[in-house]
């Protein structure tokens, strides 16, 4: 019998070990096989909520941040796209030269768990802005990685010239800074169990193994 798991996989846009987080977790549960049916949930969870519209230079943004060197945020984004090739990632890092804000993002991404296309869409995000360099904050660049997920682009159009969904995006993510999650990813499992970081499919899957024996 498979043991039934649900997943919330708190997560940013913008957050590139979310990336390969994903990633693992995806071929941790393939090797599982039948043995555990997942339900997965995206959650809201914003690096940079005061990110103006704008956006802001990469290296300039790490800088202020963490007091990171150019050279020190090359190696780390070298190490960062070392890994994603290891999960079958590309980050391009030729591409991306910006940190936007998502906020409206997670807004769409609200809405397409109602349609069953979240999965489709958080993937569909990555890809645009990690590999692609795409503006993750546009509403025309939104709207078009939403049609590409599947999910109708004239809704999706209509979301983002509102504030739909803006209100429960904001109470989700309350919710988990209240639940002591400061850092992304996290990945909760069944309400109790947080692995937390991108880490290796071999953690997730024995996390998963361990779990699966308790339910």
């Amino acid at each position: 019998m498979k043991s039934k798991m649900k997943i919330d996989f708190v997560s940013d846009v913008s957050c590139p070990w979310c990336v390969i987080g994903l990633k693992s977790l995806e071929t941790a549960l393939g090797r599982l096989g039948d043995q555990v049916a997942a339900d997965i949930h995206f959650q809201p969870f914003e690096l940079n909520p005061q990110m103006p519209a704008e956006g802001q230079d990469i290296g300039e943004h790490l800088a202020q941040k963490y007091g990171s060197t150019p050279e020190q945020s090359q190696r780390n984004r070298e190490a960062i796209r070392a890994r994603g090739a290891e999960v079958g990632f590309t980050f391009g890092l030729a591409n991306r030269s910006r940190i936007y804000n998502t906020f409206d993002a997670h807004r769409l991404l609200h809405w397409a768990e109602g349609e069953g296309l979240q999965l489709a869409l958080k993937e569909a995000l990555f890809t645009a802005y990690f590999t692609h360099g795409d503006d993750p904050s546009s509403h025309a660049v939104l709207a078009r990685i939403a049609g590409e997920a599947g999910l109708d682009t004239q809704r999706a159009q209509q979301i983002l010239a509102s504030d739909e969904y803006a209100r429960d995006v904001r109470e989700r993510e309350k919710f988990y800074l209240d639940q002591g999650i400061h850092s992304v990813p996290a990945v909760i499992i069944n309400d109790r169990h947080l692995i937390s970081g991108g880490q290796p499919a071999e953690v997730f899957e024995q996390a998963l193994r361990k779990i699966a024996a308790q339910v």
